[in-house]
């Protein structure tokens, strides 16, 4: 089986890249040919550069939480319009467009998989908590997307299995200045090993759904 995860660069991405094994493919912005979310005609090339790669399962692994002068909104004075529209960018525009040239690579007869790491934060019912305004909202569209994305692509694909993931904390630059003493943290290989036994066990009516890395379902 061929994986090509998208986001390689990245601690998780890389892990995942790994554990999948020697038939797998990466791309980020630094790969042959580069893949930048915030550039579709950069999504579209690496798109047609794979075209022909028989590829079975698909892993977005990037994802935007702090950085670039951003942390994290504790309430709502501290929003910026600057910072929801990058988080929009990189967490659910990119990872749409992504989904619009690389889909249509999936072949048709046989079981598929498409994932993208969301976040338990980006739930709506589960929020109980606030804060954390353009991460939870950016990642609550993506799961939107890829709600919709999973419909679509079982009209064409109908052994297509396309989820959220959400991996947990991970000890990766992303999370690793919000994690707090006593809460599980796994190291990335840990984190991928997990998420890919989930997606090896879901099944096509298992599409459209939001998984945590124990393959239990997310409340949306």
């Amino acid at each position: 089986m061929t994986t090509l995860v998208i986001g390689a660069a990245g601690g998780l991405g890389a892990a995942l890249l790994t554990a999948s094994g020697l038939a797998a493919i990466g791309l980020s912005r630094s790969s042959v040919p580069p893949l930048d979310l915030l550039s579709e005609p950069s999504i579209a090339a690496a798109a047609r550069h794979l075209d022909k790669q028989g590829i079975d399962q698909i892993i977005l692994a990037s994802g935007f939480l702090h950085g670039a002068g951003f942390a994290p909104e504790k309430a709502m004075r501290q929003l910026d319009p600057a910072h929801l529209a990058h988080a929009f960018a990189v967490n659910a525009i990119g990872p749409a467009l992504v989904l619009k040239h690389f889909l249509p690579l999936l072949p048709r007869d046989r079981r598929v998989v498409c994932a993208a790491l969301s976040a338990r934060v980006g739930s709506i019912g589960d929020n109980r908590l606030g804060g954390w305004w353009s991460y939870r909202a950016s990642k609550a569209a993506l799961n939107q997307i890829l709600r919709n994305a999973a419909i679509e692509l079982a009209r064409t694909h109908p052994q297509a299995i396309l989820v959220a993931i959400h991996p947990g904390t991970v000890a990766t630059p992303l999370s690793a200045p919000f994690a707090k003493a006593g809460l599980p943290v796994a190291t990335p290989e840990q984190a991928a090993a997990r998420i890919l036994d989930v997606l090896a066990r879901l099944r096509p009516e298992d599409t459209g759904g939001f998984f945590d890395q124990a393959g239990q379902p997310v409340p949306w």
